[in-house]
């Protein structure tokens, strides 16, 4: 698809020049002489590059004003502007305001081409990435053995043959998005459209009309994410993060099936499946005056609970050869040779979760070491932790010997059971003890069993 760019300048002259030079390069163009005419070319259809002169007919710094507008829109698409009255001044404003590339008046003509060649390649680019990033989330599975793991994909199956609303609570990186992809995927919406919105990422004034959308004073309409995802489903992530007074207009569209877009008279009813997703403990949110109870009945139909991944260790094993597996067929390489049960691994705390696993081994995968040594040195140094021998040395070197092999077995052993999934046959086994005798060693420990 050939791409398209705005220009926007209100001197018919340049505008004519910028229009041939681009068209010439083999672009499709439109232009605007005005402010008003660039906010209506902008509504009728987003360009995928945008040339902006800083003064048009509103004032000095309307081009300024147009960027940001434009970047509400759609912060990916690059926004080259041009000025006549240019000063460092002028330039670091448009730059902070997230301009691509600042160039003054007069200017050399192969400089812009090669300005907006760049911007073009920027721009297909990240269209690229986001459409390999969906692609990922559809084709990733869900790994584990673990029992949540296990409970989580029965409850997928079971959960995506009905129309219920379902919250999602975990950590940052568990999978929240996959699990709510997955229950899309298998439902009866699976071929219709999917869209996320994320509470804790929009300015505090952009909610409403993220949601809603707008009816503009020209007549054009923005659609919200509730039409965008009509006959399909709507996750929002990072529920505990919408602010009261949105709270309770998703509220009333629950209740109600209808709402308004802003500045809008006519009541939109859409047919949305809603998913939600928190990092934070919802309950304890109410409790504080931070959620609605009533919202949260209304969305908590069905609830799924993933614990983290230094609760799940068993899982690590797994999700290490399977992401070796998909990330080296991705960059078309040799499948990695990870060690799965390397100490590094198993003993970090994995704050990040199952995102930081998959970072780990994608960037193994680019540095493409030629042996298990340089596997492991890479491993080292991203995950910069100790190991597990080292803690229990540091650990034991100030207490008396029988604390010292009190703490080392407690340690060991809590992490060996972890390792086998809470299996007492599997962890005895690995450990040379009898299965009784494991039994009485963590009762005498106080380690819990668990299954």
């Amino acid at each position: 698809m050939i791409s398209e760019i705005l220009i926007v300048d209100d001197n018919s002259d340049i505008r004519n020049i910028i229009n041939d030079l681009i068209i010439e390069a083999g672009y499709k163009t439109r232009v605007a002489a005005n402010f008003n005419q660039a906010i209506y070319e902008i509504d009728k259809k987003l360009p995928d590059v945008a040339i902006f002169d800083v003064k048009l007919d509103k004032g000095d710094n309307d081009g300024i004003e147009l960027l940001s507008y434009l970047k509400s829109k759609n912060t990916d698409i690059p926004v080259i502007v041009i000025s006549g009255h240019a000063n460092i001044e002028m330039a670091v404003k448009s730059l902070k305001h997230g301009a691509f590339e600042f160039i003054e008046k007069p200017f050399d003509q192969e400089r812009l081409l090669n300005f907006i060649r760049r911007a073009v390649e920027n721009y297909n680019l990240k269209i690229e990435n986001k459409e390999y990033e969906n692609k990922l989330f559809f084709s990733y599975d869900l790994i584990g053995e673990s029992k949540n793991i296990t409970n989580i994909k029965d409850q997928i199956e079971k959960i995506s043959l009905t129309e219920s609303r379902v919250i999602i609570n975990g950590p940052s990186g568990t999978g929240k998005e996959l699990i709510a992809r997955k229950i899309h995927k298998k439902s009866k919406r699976n071929n219709k459209p999917f869209v996320v919105i994320n509470g804790a990422l929009l300015d505090s004034d952009k909610y409403e009309l993220e949601l809603f959308g707008e009816e503009k004073s020209n007549g054009s309409i923005s659609f919200g994410a509730l039409e965008k995802a009509n006959k399909g489903t709507l996750l929002i992530d990072q529920l505990s993060e919408i602010p009261l007074n949105i709270q309770s207009k998703i509220l009333r569209v629950l209740i109600d099936q209808k709402f308004k877009r802003l500045n809008g008279n006519t009541d939109i009813n859409v047919d949305v499946r809603i998913i939600c997703s928190s990092s934070k403990d919802l309950k304890k949110e109410i409790k504080i005056g931070n959620f609605r109870e009533d919202l949260f009945h209304r969305l908590n139909v069905f609830e799924i609970n993933i614990d983290p991944l230094n609760n799940r260790i068993s899982d690590i094993p797994l999700l290490i050869k399977y992401f070796s597996k998909k990330i080296s067929q991705n960059y078309n390489i040799k499948e990695l040779n990870i060690d799965e049960n390397d100490s590094y691994i198993l003993n970090h705390d994995w704050h990040g979760n199952v995102r930081e696993l998959r970072n780990l081994i994608e960037r193994i995968a680019i540095l493409q070491p030629d042996s298990r040594e340089k596997i492991s040195n890479i491993i080292k140094e991203s995950l910069k932790t100790e190991n597990f021998n080292d803690k229990i040395t540091e650990n034991s070197l100030s207490v008396p010997l029988k604390e010292a092999r009190e703490k080392f077995e407690k340690e060991y052993l809590t992490m060996q059971l972890k390792k086998f999934n809470g299996n007492i046959s599997k962890t005895a086994n690995f450990v040379g003890m009898e299965r009784s005798a494991l039994h009485r060693k963590l009762k005498g420990l106080g380690i819990k069993e668990f299954n």
